[in-house]
């Protein structure tokens, strides 16, 4: 019977572990890349407060 408790114990903990997990997961705040009108991410904290970090600008292919 020792065999099968070990394998329930485990699979009970891991199940905890997923959910933790999970639960790490859903409490994330979601960052907000468009917010101030631009397309990539503005420091809202710290010596580099509103610098814009990984800014998009794509390049033009209509150059002939």
């Amino acid at each position: 019977m020792d065999r099968h408790t070990r394998v329930l114990e485990q699979y009970s903990k891991s199940k905890d572990q997923e959910k933790k997990v999970k639960v790490m997961f859903s409490a994330r705040k979601e960052v907000d890349i468009n917010g101030g009108g631009t397309s990539g991410y503005r420091i809202k904290h710290g010596p580099n407060k509103d610098k814009i970090l990984g800014h998009y600008s794509p390049k033009a292919n209509n150059n002939w």
